[in-house]
């Protein structure tokens, strides 16, 4: 039994050595002419290597997958909230809808129509007349159609006193319907007491059913455009 021992570490250097020989003189170039062992060796190097890249590429994909997740998340969550903040508060939005429509309404009312116009170039022309001013000058101008309403300028000269001419425009700003006074001018006559007053009334109606589908029509092509 003890003469079998010095053979065997024999062989184990001999197969040691021959193990290394093979790792000498290898052509980089070639890998081809390289014996088996360095062979084996360089592929299990190589694929190693592209193991490990691949294992990094993927977790640096997953990664950069569960940043956007998280993003998402902060987004949703956010959505969520305001989503239950708004259900919370869907009676209270209800109930101011509602006051919208309802001072909508109010508006609307203050509006006239086309056919009640006469009505109210009577009632602006009785309101001078009732504080005893002298009109030299009423006449509509054209009407200027916009989006929801109409128009209507009204160039007016009343010859009168001061304060007649205040009671006058307070009596205009107090009719139900909306007139407003715009680039008003008052000049002195011979008279001292008596003033002329150049002004600008605009009144205002809602548009009837045939205006606004004609607006309508005028509007589809720049829409297109």
């Amino acid at each position: 039994m003890a003469s079998n021992r010095p053979s065997q570490k024999i062989d184990v250097a001999a197969a040691l050595q021959r193990f290394g020989d093979q790792f000498r003189g290898l052509n980089p170039n070639d890998p081809s002419a390289w014996p088996s062992v360095p062979r084996y060796a360089l592929c299990l190097a190589v694929t190693a290597l592209v193991l490990v890249a691949l294992w990094f590429a993927w977790l640096t994909n997953s990664n950069d997958e569960l940043e956007n997740e998280r993003s998402k998340e902060v987004a949703l969550k956010a959505d969520y909230q305001k989503k239950v903040a708004q259900a919370a508060n869907l009676e209270l939005l209800k109930k101011q809808r509602e006051q919208v429509q309802q001072y909508v309404t109010l508006l609307e009312k203050q509006l006239p129509s086309k056919a009640e116009m006469d009505a109210l170039l009577s009632d602006i022309n009785q309101a001078g007349l009732g504080r005893s001013l002298q009109f030299e000058l009423f006449r509509p101008g054209q009407v200027s159609v916009k989006d929801y309403y109409a128009e209507l300028p009204i160039a007016v000269r009343v010859t009168g006193r001061y304060h007649d001419m205040g009671a006058f425009a307070a009596d205009v700003a107090g009719l139900s319907r909306i007139v407003t006074l715009n680039n008003i001018s008052v000049t002195p006559q011979k008279d001292k007491d008596v003033l002329t007053m150049d002004a600008t009334a605009r009144t205002y109606r809602y548009l009837d059913d045939d205006e606004r589908a004609a607006q309508k029509r005028a509007s589809a092509p720049k829409a297109k455009k």
